[in-house]
This record gives C-alpha cells, sequence and structure tokens, in this order.
C-alpha cells in the first residue's frame, strides 16, 4: 500500500459532513454530462445539493461513483437516498439521519424501511429490478453484501442481548461525554458554515455543539429530546464494527450554509433558528431529488462502492489498462476483500445502456489529502481524469506553523514544476485569483489559535484553459537536472525519519511534535510519483535511465539521511515491481537456497507473510485504555546478525492463512475474520522485498522477519515495552508456521507514447519542449523549442537575408514564430510570459530556438493574454465553457438585503476589500499599475455602490467608462447582490448592454431619458483596464448562463473569445441576449432594453492565500501614540475607524491632534 500502515486504536466514523456543502458540477458548462467520481464520500449532502443546484429542467445526465473505505457510510447515505425515493417526509428523515438518539416512531419507520432494504437487496438483481435500481446501484457485489448487513444490523438491534445493549449505552454515553468535555468554550468549526458571517454565527454554533453533545438532538425542542430515548441504530455500526465511534466534533448544522439566515436577519438569532433553516434546506434538497429522479428517469445515476480512495483509483487504473473486472487490489488496509467489478456494469462486453463510467470529468476527493497527502491523492486520480477533467482536494487539518502555506510545503517542491510533472495544476496558481473565498478561515485559524485551515483547491491541466487536446507537446528535460530535482524532492519526503533533523526542524513547535506521527508517504508512493511523471513525460529508456543514474548517484552519496539507507530496498524493490527503473543488482540470477531451493525460478521479488499472535497484539495495544486508543505507524523489517532493512508498504488484515500447493510453488488461502480487530483471529501482514536480501546477504538461519511501530515524536511511549527497536513481534524466516514466501507478480508501467504538436509546420519540423531548471534545480525557470527550416522561402530570407524573427505570444500557452511573413505556431505545457521571450538563431544550421520563461504567480496573473478565459468547444469537450469562475444558478442563489446598510457594512465591506492581497493594497495606495488589482477595485466599487453601503443610496444603474478617454462603452442594470453560500461571497446579479451603435440609434430617445433620470453611476476604468474587462465580461456571463449557443454564435463563427478587446465594440456573443432578463422588465426606464441585454454574474477575485498574505496581521499594529501593541490589545477609534489605541489613556492623551481629522465613516 502506498501509505503507511496505522494501528486502529483510534477510528472515528464521520457519518455527518465537517466542511459546508459545494455544487460538484461547479466547474462544468450547464449541458456537459457529468461523470463524478466521489473519494471519501462521506454523506450525500453535495449529492443532493447538486442535484438541488441544477437548472430547472436540466436534461444533463449525472453519473456519480460514491466510494467510502466505512460501510456503515454506504449504508447510510443508500438508507437516505431511498428514503428520499419513497417521498418519507424529510422531519423523519432529518431525526434518521442526523440524530444520535432518536424517539420510537421515528425508530420503527427507520427498522421498517430498513426491511424493505433487506428484502430488496437479496441480490444484484432483485436489486436491479427494484424501484431504486435504476438510480442507486452497486459497483460490486462485496458492497451489496455489506450494505444489507448493516441494514440487518440496524433492524436487530434492540433485540441484541442484553450485555451488547448495556455496550452501546455506554459507548454513546461515552461519546456524549467526550464530546461535551471538548465542546466547553467557544466551539468554531461548526460555524464555517456562515462563511463570511461567521464572526456573528460562532456563540449560536457553539452553544448548539453544546446541546448535541449533551443530548444527540439537533432539535432545541424539550419535547423532542425528551422524547429522543432510543439509540440511532445507523450510528452504532461502522468500519471498526459495534459501538459509537462518533468524532466528538461532529454537527449536523455544518453542511448546511447560513450566509442568508444570519446576514438577512433583523433580530439576534439563535439556535432554533439555524436548526430549522438547515432542516428547511434539507427539505428543499431532498425534494428537488425525489423530482429528478421520479420525473426524468436515467438522468441521475449514483453507483456506490466499498473501498479506500487510493485503492479504488489502482483498480480502475488496471481495469482501464487490462478490461478484467476481478482485480488483485484489497479493497482497505485491515479488509482482504479483493475489489471485482459488478460485470454488468463494468464488463468491456456490457450493454452500453448500463456501461459504468472509469475515466472521470469530475473527481472529488473530501479532505483525504489531511491523511492520505496530496501527492498519493493527485498521483491516483490524475490517471483517472478526462482531459478536461477537474479535481477538488480539500485540507481541514495543517501540520507547519502557517496554514496557509499548507499547500506549497506538502508539495516537497516548487508548485509550478510539480504541475508540469504531474499535468495538472490548480487554477488559482494559474489565475493568481480565486471565485471561492476562505477569509473567514483565516479569522477562524487566528480565533481558534491554529485549530483548522479549510483549504479547497481546484486541479486542471494547464493547457486545457487553450490548447486542443490533440497538439499537445511532448516535454524533455536536461536528465542531470531532472534527477536532482527528484532526488531534492524525495530528500525533502524523507529527511525527517532521522532523528537529529527532525528535532533540528521543530524542537520549538509543539504542534509538529504532536502530529509527528502523521504521515502520509513511503517509498511506494514516491515510486508511484516516478511512474507518472515518467509516462507524462513519454521519456526514452535511455533519457529515463540517465535521470535515474543521477538519482541514485545522489542518493548513494548522501550522508545526511542515515535512515534512508534502512529503506533503500524497500525503494529499489518498487522501482523494480512497478517497471520504474532496475537497478544492477537486478539484473542477474538468483540462487535456489534455503526456501527457494525447490523453486524452478527464484523471482527478484517475493512477498512475505507474517502471522502475528493475537495475543501478542493485546499485550502491546490492549493493556492499558492510553495505548489502546494510539495509533502509531506500523511497518516490517527483516534483520540478521548484521543486516536490517525496513519496508513500509505493509497490508494487514485479521484472519488465518492456510498453506496450498507445494514447495516448490506455494501457494496460500486466507480466510479473513469478519470481526477484525474485534474478532479472535491473529493479524497477517504481508509486504514485498527484493529476494536478494534473503540468498545473497546472510544465511536464512540468521534471518528474522519482524513487526514494528516506526520510531517517531509520538511512539515514545511504547519503549518502555517494546524497548528501542519498537519490535512487536518476530518469527524466524525458516519458521514454515509463521512465515510464508511467494513469488511476487510485477505490476510493469504502461509509458506513453509522447504526443507531438499535430500543428502546420509552415516553416519547419519542431522538436519537443525542453524544460531547464535554475542553478539549484529547483524551479523550471525557462522552456524551449527548435524549428528546423525546411521551408525554401524562409531559407533564403533567413539564411541568406538574415530576416530577424518575430515572436508574439497569441494565448497563454501559444506563441507564433514569423519569418517574412510565414508563420509558426508553437506549443508550450504550461502558460508562458512571452514577452520575455530570447532567441537563439542558427543561420548556417537554420534553425530558430524560441526560450520562454513559464508564467508564475505575478501581478497580473498567471494567464498572459487570456485572465479569464472561456473555452471554445471541442471534440473532448462539446460546450464552450468558463475556466476559472465557478458556474452559479441565480436562480438558486438568495437575494441579500440591503436594505440595512449599517448592520450589512460591518461584514460587507470587509469581505469584499478581503479580495485584495496585502500587495495590492499597496500598490493601489501608491497608484501603480496592475490589471488584476484594477479589476478588483472595479468590482469593489460596483458592490458596495450597489448595496448601498458606501455613497449613501444603493445604486443601480453603472458605466464602464474608460478613464483615459472618457468613453462608455457598457452599462451594468444590477438586479441586486446575492449570497453564493457554498462559495462563501457573493454575487451581483446584473445584465449588461453593450453600447453598440445600433442599439443607440434605434433606442435614443429611451437611452437619453435613462441616463438623465437614472442616476448612472460611472465607474472609471484605469490604463489598459477596458481590455481586462473585455475578457471578463464573456466569462461573467458564461457562468451564469441558462441558455444555449446556437449554430451562429459570433465566438464559434470567429473562432474567438472574447470578440473584441477594443473599446465601443461588443465582446459577447448574441446567444444571450433578451434571455433570463425578465428582472429588466419591472423597472420601465430598463424595459426596452431588455431584448438586447444579457444576465451576468460578477463576483469578488480573491487573492490566493497560499500564494501571498490577504489579512494583515493583528500583532503587527500598534497603538497610533505610543507604538505599543496593546494592553492586552488595541481599540479602534469608534468614530474614524482609522487609528487604534492601547486604550482610553492614550486616545484622550492624542485627542486634540486627532479630532481635527477624525471624520465619522459612512455605513
Amino acid at each position: 500500500m502506498s501509505q503507511p500502515l496505522y494501528w486502529p486504536g483510534r477510528y472515528f466514523f464521520y457519518g455527518i459532513g465537517n466542511t459546508p456543502t459545494v455544487s460538484l458540477t461547479r466547474d462544468l458548462s450547464p449541458q456537459t454530462p457529468a461523470n463524478i467520481l466521489l473519494l471519501g464520500c462521506g454523506d450525500p449532502r453535495n449529492v443532493l445539493f447538486t442535484v438541488y443546484n441544477e437548472a430547472s429542467g436540466s436534461e444533463r445526465h449525472l453519473d456519480i461513483t460514491c466510494s467510502d473505505m466505512d460501510p456503515g457510510i454506504i449504508a447510510r447515505n443508500i438508507l437516505l437516498l431511498t428514503m428520499i425515493i419513497d417521498n418519507v417526509p424529510s422531519s423523519t428523515m432529518w431525526n434518521i439521519f442526523f440524530d444520535l438518539k432518536i424517539d420510537r416512531g421515528t425508530y420503527s419507520t427507520l427498522t421498517a424501511h430498513c426491511e424493505k432494504l433487506c428484502q430488496t437487496s437479496r441480490s444484484q438483481s432483485d436489486w436491479a429490478n427494484s424501484s431504486y435500481g435504476s438510480v442507486l446501484k452497486f459497483s460490486t457485489l462485496h458492497t451489496l453484501e455489506e450494505a444489507r448487513r448493516h441494514w440487518h444490523l440496524y433492524v436487530e438491534m434492540e433485540s441484541l442481548p442484553s450485555d451488547r445493549q448495556k455496550f452501546l449505552r455506554d459507548a454513546f454515553a461515552m461519546q456524549s461525554q467526550e464530546a461535551s468535555e471538548k465542546s466547553k468554550g467557544t466551539i468554531f468549526s461548526s460555524a464555517r458554515a456562515a462563511g463570511p458571517l461567521m464572526l456573528m454565527a460562532i456563540s449560536v454554533y457553539s452553544e448548539h455543539m453544546k446541546h448535541y453533545a449533551r443530548t444527540g438532538v439537533s432539535s432545541t425542542d424539550p419535547r423532542v429530546v425528551t422524547a429522543a430515548t432510543m439509540i440511532n441504530p445507523t450510528f452504532a455500526y461502522s468500519f471498526v464494527g459495534e459501538g459509537c465511534n462518533v468524532h466528538y466534533g461532529t454537527s449536523p448544522l455544518t453542511p448546511f450554509p447560513s450566509a442568508e439566515l444570519f446576514g438577512n436577519a433583523a433580530r439576534a438569532l439563535g439556535m432554533k433558528d439555524v436548526v430549522v433553516s438547515a432542516q428547511k434546506q434539507f427539505g428543499e434538497w431532498s425534494d428537488a431529488f425525489y423530482t429528478r429522479v421520479s420525473s426524468q428517469p436515467g438522468s441521475v445515476a449514483l453507483r456506490f462502492v466499498l473501498s479506500e480512495a487510493t485503492a479504488l483509483c489502482r483498480a480502475f487504473r488496471d481495469l482501464n489498462d487490462d478490461h478484467r473486472i476481478q482485480t488483485a487490489t484489497p479493497i482497505s488496509q485491515w479488509k482482504a476483500t479483493m475489489l471485482t467489478f459488478d460485470n454488468a456494469q463494468y464488463s468491456a462486453t456490457g450493454s452500453l445502456l448500463s456501461c459504468a463510467p472509469t475515466m472521470f470529468n469530475v473527481i472529488d476527493t473530501s479532505n483525504l489529502v489531511d491523511h492520505v497527502g496530496y501527492l498519493n491523492i493527485l498521483v491516483s486520480t490524475i490517471p483517472l481524469r478526462t482531459v478536461d477533467g477537474t479535481i477538488y482536494t480539500e485540507s481541514l487539518l495543517y501540520k507547519g506553523e502557517d496554514a496557509t502555506k499548507e499547500l506549497t510545503e506538502q508539495l516537497f517542491s516548487d508548485l509550478g514544476t510539480v504541475s508540469l510533472l504531474l499535468g495538472v495544476a490548480p487554477i488559482d496558481y494559474l489565475s493568481n485569483f480565486f471565485t471561492r473565498s476562505n477569509t473567514h478561515e483565516i479569522m477562524l485559524n487566528k480565533l481558534a489559535d491554529g485549530g483548522q485551515f479549510h483549504q479547497v483547491t481546484t486541479w486542471k491541466s494547464p493547457m486545457s484553459a487553450d490548447v486542443p487536446v490533440d497538439v499537445q507537446p511532448s516535454v524533455t528535460f536536461d536528465n542531470m537536472q531532472l534527477g536532482t530535482f527528484l532526488w531534492d524532492m524525495y530528500h525533502r519526503m524523507f529527511e525527517e525519519e532521522d532523528a537529529m533533523t527532525y528535532w533540528a526542524k521543530h524542537g520549538a513547535n509543539l504542534k509538529a511534535i504532536s502530529k509527528s506521527s502523521l504521515i502520509s508517504y513511503n517509498r511506494e508512493s514516491f515510486v508511484l510519483f516516478l511512474r507518472l511523471a515518467r509516462s507524462n513525460l513519454g521519456l526514452s529508456v535511455e533519457d529515463w535511465g540517465s535521470v535515474m543514474e543521477r538519482f541514485l548517484d545522489l542518493q548513494e552519496g548522501d550522508t545526511t539521511m542515515p535512515m534512508d539507507t534502512v529503506n533503500r530496498q524497500d525503494f529499489h524493490s518498487h522501482l523494480y515491481r512497478y517497471g520504474v527503473y532496475t537497478v544492477p543488482t537486478y539484473r542477474g540470477s538468483l540462487s535456489r537456497v534455503g526456501r527457494f531451493s525447490q523453486w524452478s525460478s527464484v523471482p527478484q521479488l517475493v512477498r512475505i507473510i507474517l502471522t502475528v499472535p493475537r495475543s501478542v497484539l493485546e499485550e502491546v495495544f490492549a493493556e492499558s485504555p492510553n495505548m489502546a486508543t494510539q495509533t502509531p505507524i506500523l511497518q516490517c523489517h527483516v534483520s540478521g546478525l548484521w543486516s536490517m532493512n525496513a519496508f513500509s508498504a505493509v497490508h494487514a488484515a485479521f484472519g488465518r492463512v492456510s498453506t496450498l500447493g507445494s514447495k516448490a510453488s506455494p501457494r496460500i488461502s486466507f480466510e479473513e475474520d469478519r470481526d477484525g480487530l474485534k474478532g479472535r483471529s491473529p493479524l497477517v501482514v504481508s509486504f514485498t522485498m527484493p529476494t536478494q536480501l534473503l540468498v545473497n546477504i546472510e544465511p536464512q538461519d540468521q534471518l528474522k522477519v519482524n513487526f514494528s511501530i516506526r520510531s517517531t515524536g509520538a511512539s515514545v511511549m511504547f519503549t518502555k515495552k517494546l524497548g528501542m527497536n519498537l519490535n512487536v513481534y518476530s518469527a524466524a524466516l525458516l519458521d514454515e508456521m509463521q512465515v510464508q514466501v511467494l513469488p511476487e507478480s510485477l505490476s510493469p508501467s504502461k509509458i506513453s507514447t509522447p504526443m507531438l504538436s499535430k500543428i502546420a509546420q509552415h516553416i519547419g519540423p519542431s522538436g519537443p519542449v525542453v524544460a531547464s531548471f535554475n542553478e539549484e534545480c529547483e524551479v523550471v525557470n525557462w522552456l524551449s523549442t527548435r524549428i528546423d527550416i525546411q521551408n525554401p522561402d524562409v531559407i533564403h530570407s533567413y539564411g541568406s537575408l538574415g530576416a530577424i524573427p518575430e515572436i508574439k505570444q497569441l494565448s497563454p500557452c501559444t506563441a507564433r514564430i514569423t519569418v517574412s511573413g510565414i508563420s509558426q505556431m508553437v506549443i508550450f505545457p504550461v502558460p508562458i510570459r512571452g514577452e520575455d521571450n530570447r532567441l537563439r538563431l542558427a543561420r548556417k544550421s537554420l534553425w530558430i530556438e524560441l526560450l520562454v520563461p513559464p508564467s508564475g504567480p505575478s501581478q497580473n496573473g498567471c494567464m498572459p493574454t487570456r485572465p479569464f478565459p472561456v473555452v471554445l468547444a471541442s471534440a473532448m469537450c462539446p460546450e464552450i465553457h468558463a475556466w476559472n469562475l465557478h458556474y452559479v444558478n441565480l436562480s438558486r442563489l438568495p437575494f441579500l438585503d440591503c436594505s440595512r446598510p449599517t448592520k450589512l457594512y460591518k461584514w460587507l465591506n470587509p469581505h469584499i476589500g478581503s479580495m485584495m492581497s496585502t500587495r495590492e493594497r499597496k500598490e493601489r495606495k501608491r497608484h501603480e499599475k496592475d490589471d488584476l488589482m484594477f479589476v478588483k477595485d472595479t468590482l469593489h466599487a460596483i458592490m458596495v455602490r450597489s448595496s448601498g453601503i458606501q455613497g449613501g443610496k444603493a445604486r443601480r444603474l453603472f458605466s464602464l467608462m474608460d478613464k483615459g478617454t472618457h468613453n462608455t462603452d457598457t452599462l451594468l442594470f444590477v438586479n441586486g447582490l446575492r449570497f453564493d453560500q457554498s462559495a462563501h461571497t457573493v454575487v451581483c446579479d446584473a445584465f449588461i448592454l453593450p453600447l453598440t451603435e445600433a442599439i443607440l440609434e434605434r433606442h435614443d430617445r429611451p437611452f437619453t431619458k435613462l441616463v438623465n433620470t437614472a442616476n448612472v453611476e460611472h465607474i472609471q476604468l484605469m490604463e489598459g483596464e477596458v481590455a481586462s474587462w473585455k475578457h471578463l465580461i464573456p466569462a461573467f456571463v458564461e457562468r451564469c448562463r441558462t441558455w444555449s449557443h446556437g449554430q451562429n454564435c459570433e465566438y464559434k463563427t470567429l473562432g474567438r473569445i472574447p470578440l473584441t478587446e477594443e473599446i465601443e465594440h461588443n465582446p459577447i456573443c448574441s446567444c444571450g441576449e433578451g434571455k433570463d432578463v425578465e428582472g429588466m422588465s419591472k423597472i420601465a426606464a430598463w424595459r426596452p432594453f431588455a431584448p438586447y441585454a444579457t444576465r451576468i454574474a460578477l463576483s469578488p477575485l480573491f487573492a490566493v492565500t497560499y500564494l501571498e498574505p490577504i489579512l494583515r496581521d493583528i500583532n503587527s499594529r500598534r497603538c497610533w501614540l505610543c507604538r505599543g501593541r496593546g494592553k492586552p490589545k488595541l481599540h479602534e477609534c469608534s468614530k474614524c475607524r482609522k487609528v487604534r489605541y492601547c486604550g482610553p489613556e492614550c486616545q484622550k492623551k492624542d485627542w486634540a491632534a486627532h479630532k481635527k481629522k477624525c471624520v465619522k465613516k459612512s455605513g
């Protein structure tokens, strides 16, 4: 397994989501079919909200594969969805799904429905033919069996023996006690549901957390609480069996956004208000799902598979490669069942109507990166992503000192360079902005003193913004440089295995020390990363061999990682196993000695299977409650009198091994103990190792196979019992009762063929793109490509007449080379800074080499020439779509009440203002040119003025005016501000009218009346900003459209978006004119222009927190008078809010001077 093995001493059941809900189709255009993979799916909140968020009458097909390793999650989700299909009242469903304690009537409804499900799920065919089978499907038979087993458990819980019933009551009581202890004081986490209103919501959410912890009931009605006397069985069974493993921070309110509730409230709110709001949303989402599946049969398919996330990805990849539905991949750690897909859905010979997707245009990974690691998640999911697909990662936890920098630190190298190797990058990194706000997370992190930080990252192919799939370039590196970069990355990943290095880096960081055992990677992880990088690059065998030789030379010469020598054989074995590279010692034959004496041939790799007696485990882990709840990292090592080699890619499951075959051809069978940790069987662990260590180093009678705890800062408590080696159990290699040795099968890499650019070669053939590192091999700082000149005219003008090539960047990833009027396109794998190009010219050898730096985050963004791409339709992506602005369904977004500007000012102004980084605010003060900052400033002006929180009365009509020429060519009619709750921000719902000559001539009198009486607010656009808005307007239109682009769409005809960058010219197509503009008809002065207007959704463009600071560090502020830090904190002047003082004493001393310029802040 490509992650370390943890002892399951403490397991948490996340039956209710711990992050606010999002739409899974937010980056898909409205008609694009959605093939979605949910890894670690948790509850179905995002599925329900996605269906709810679809446009009215949408015919988009939704095919969603939901995976989770916990059968309790799968069973609960299907239980809820089938109740929705059966139209069970939402209040009853709420109690069943969200409350730990329920009343007798609810329990009866639950068990009756589970009995029905048990009858319906006796076989795959029974389920497929049921009323649920067309919507809800099981990807594996094992998933069906486990879901059915849990439904039986729910039904039978009340009839359990008295001792088991007491055990459950005690377990739920202990959970309540722990949750109550943890919720003392102020609890911040669930308040993130309020987004930018979080500060107003914290006290209410914190109070409800205490109530829910104490009662197990979400309702605050005393009668409901009193009646809830029964344990909810859906929370009593999970991956680790019977008990109550619900996380102490669970809240039924977290999934449901509440910004509208708090933002529009006219009075102080309490717990009841938040609960009623959440229940109302749950009912609306459930109704939308019921309506969709009942009125449009076949439009939604939900497939469920019981599997750990990376295991499922590996199985899907194998299925795509060899089309075999039976895989050799266990569903998860601590389980031995292999993933076997349903033949009817996944067989190559299956019906097209029932064919399940195995490639996905949306892959959502929940917050698995917290436990699995960014690289493991990306390496697992990228092979399953369609060329235009999106991968979402979320994190809640962080290990370092700065939560905002966790993403870049967890990749162990430069983000841009890793993105080049992987073929995907965060769109906020590429764009230098994001349309989802997490400013409130920064505040939450500061208030909670480093508790959590919710970071959502959207990954796409950098080329998908403007390069067709069939013209992707191949990429090569200097082999020595690439080998050095990969070694440095490996070094950073594993350097803290050495205690001296670890303590030198974290000696004073108690947070890091407490999380020292939260390790996501082992040597197999890095080998799989190498396999993917090699496949993406398509390097030749010779070039890749040269890369690895450099890597291994550096590894051999390194003296800074003593522990790497212990793990090196583990690394080399996986290089061989996955066909990534064969080290020289693997190229010879091996002796048939000892346990291999009767084998016909001795393979380079074997699998060691070690049986660990349960009594040993009980002695180590169950001796005390403190030990029983620990989750140390486990590993195996093989040792002799003078050798020891560790192996961390270990799989474990409880059960019994039986030997089959013969000594010449050994095989085993395994009978799994379904009760797992709570059963009676021994633990069986297995790992891969090089055979040479068993035949070439020491005699086999000196070798032992060991099962041990990995040494970390958190494993100290085990040293007293186990000693410094932390050895849990050992058995002699020759002990055939405890140790089995089997030949290990290989998983060779399938190396892709480099995809050459299919572009017209008017000048001559071009070579691959060569990526060059800086001097330290840390960052790719140049990309180059060479064109060999073969065109006779160019040969003459260039070679004989000395013509100078001209370079022009056409789009983020493309440039044009022109020689004497003859042009050729050049494609790069990432956005470039074409204006900083260099040329190398060889007039005798007749070639031209173009060198350009890759574009990184900068003041003007990272997407030169197209900062807000709207991508034209292509064979692989049949719809025009916005690339870096998420889609919104305006009809589902609640309006913001702007009738109380004073209250609104307190949160809306800082929220909109937070889209600028500290750098941008400084640039604004200094009047420096920055295109993106200018756009943000204009958006800020439109939003604050349309809300009425600045400048008096709310404005509804805006003109965009070029400051240099005073020309106006665009009007904005503001329908209102809306909450975009899932993105934790607001959207300006408006209609845009390009002022063309035809419109002005036809409606001269209404237009004159409009501008004279409608109080137009003129917004001045700074130098160069007009062009930015010509790009942004089509994107803001595209993200909210409910209509389709027609056959005569100007975008399609002209082949470009926007249509123009010039002032007084229209940048958008006419397809949306007069559509979805009913809001304009309500105002008489606007009505004549409605047929020519297009609906648009403007929103803030937020700075990216992991790239640059957003909020000023409050600890850096000082008293205006004495320059102190506060006693104990600073207080701002209540009138102007511009200066701060230690307290009343300093303020009084400064008043004589300050009162001359103290002006009350408006709002």
